[in-house]
């Protein structure tokens, strides 16, 4: 390894910890009880980030370090609640990198994590409807009747607000990265043109305020 490889490396781990830390307090100072067991955090905005910026194997290591920490510190699930976050985040996040990978434009961003949202839905209502018996004691007969009231719409919802997060944080964060030598300049081809990064910018802030609202619903404050 030459140098400037190790010394690019150095700065890739150095990133990726800087963002698996970020990740840790997201979830630790934005928890939010839902409905249930089931609470909201951010975290996944920033591993989404993390796999945009290094790829998905990079997201895989972030949430695997994320949720370690978490299972450590402040989950009462223990293992059964590291998996579920492992699995949660990757299916969400890990499909977007890749193909976001394949070629860095915003609309390949958004449709990889609007395949993360489908995705990560779907796992979720599998794996909560194989889990949650073991960990919480309910009979697999009433966990099949949440899972259309209650898991499903909470894992659109959470993965909703972290579509709309990553699409709106992506580009800062890229920025300030480049900007402090920790990535390398950006391309002028790989850069949006302003009517598309507007256009994402609008549909990631009604997405996000459509979210919220329905969140509040769902929690029955309006």
């Amino acid at each position: 390894m030459s140098a400037t490889e190790s010394h690019n490396h150095v700065k890739k781990l150095a990133t990726l910890a800087m963002l698996s830390a970020i990740a840790y307090l997201a979830m630790f100072l934005f928890r939010i009880p839902i409905v249930l067991f089931l609470k909201y955090d951010p975290k996944d905005a920033v591993i989404a980030i993390a796999g945009f910026l290094y790829g998905p194997l990079s997201a895989l290591i972030v949430s695997l370090v994320v949720s370690a920490v978490e299972m450590f510190t402040t989950s009462d699930t223990g293992w059964i609640g590291f998996i579920m976050n492992v699995l949660s985040s990757c299916a969400f996040v890990c499909p977007a990198a890749f193909l976001y990978s394949r070629k860095r434009t915003i609309r390949r961003a958004a449709i990889g994590l609007g395949l993360g949202v489908v995705l990560v839905t779907i796992a979720m209502a599998l794996w909560n409807y194989i889990m949650t018996p073991i960990y919480m004691g309910y009979p697999r007969a009433a966990v099949a009747e949440l899972l259309l009231p209650v898991f499903i719409p909470f894992n659109l919802l959470k993965a909703g607000l972290n579509t709309a997060l990553t699409l709106l944080l992506y580009k800062p964060v890229n920025t300030a990265l480049r900007r402090a030598h920790l990535l390398p300049p950006a391309p002028e081809s790989s850069a949006p043109g302003k009517r598309t990064s507007l256009g994402v910018t609008i549909a990631s802030l009604v997405l996000l305020a459509s979210c919220i609202l329905l969140v509040l619903v769902y929690m029955k404050i309006i």
